[in-house]
């Protein structure tokens, strides 16, 4: 791998917005987007990275978000160990308990789902592809006064060899729209 920069970047417009607009979240299965089956079930561009398409038969589970939900990744690279890594998280809060949903926060728990975020400016970002991500830290509250948040507050972190990469074509009204594979069921709650 060639470790010789190749492009720069000029300053960009004040277009952008932050913040995220939705999260889906897919089982994790050892077919899942693993290396030995990505030319098969999943095309990525080899110029930018980017996913092209789901392993066949994909169901994904949709959470619409408003409010302080957030995605982070950070690089963390050791000159003395020669390595780097590069850590997605995914925080997300979520309004009014349910029995349903404090159920599914424990199934989280106990597996370590794939994530794709998809933010309010239209990009969507695959986290967690290789290794899963995993239910980190959370909060089930039901707050002290009229006005407080009575849901949940959970992180959802992975930790990777590569940055979390695009979906090809993600529009503001549809992460999956351009793929040549979209996941086969989007599962609402």
């Amino acid at each position: 791998m060639a470790c010789d920069l190749s492009l720069g970047r000029q300053e960009v417009c004040k277009d952008s917005v932050g913040g995220l607009q939705a999260v889906y979240f897919m089982n994790f299965t050892t077919a899942s987007f693993q290396e030995d089956i990505l030319p098969d079930n999943i095309a990525e561009n080899p110029e930018y990275g980017e996913i092209l398409g789901f392993p066949a038969g994909t169901t994904v589970y949709k959470y619409e978000l408003k409010g302080t939900s957030a995605y982070t990744e950070t690089v963390n690279s050791s000159r003395d160990n020669g390595t780097t890594f590069f850590q997605q998280e995914v925080t997300i809060a979520l309004k009014k308990l349910t029995n349903q949903m404090t159920t599914e926060l424990k199934t989280m728990a106990f597996g370590r789902p794939i994530i794709v975020v998809h933010t309010n400016a239209g990009d969507a970002l695959l986290v967690g592809l290789r290794n899963g991500t995993e239910l980190t830290a959370g909060t089930i509250q039901t707050g002290a006064g009229l006005g407080d948040l009575y849901g949940y507050n959970f992180t959802m972190t992975g930790t990777e060899p590569n940055q979390a990469q695009f979906l090809y074509g993600s529009t503001k009204n549809d992460p999956f729209e351009n793929l040549t594979v979209p996941p086969e069921t989007i599962v609402y709650s």
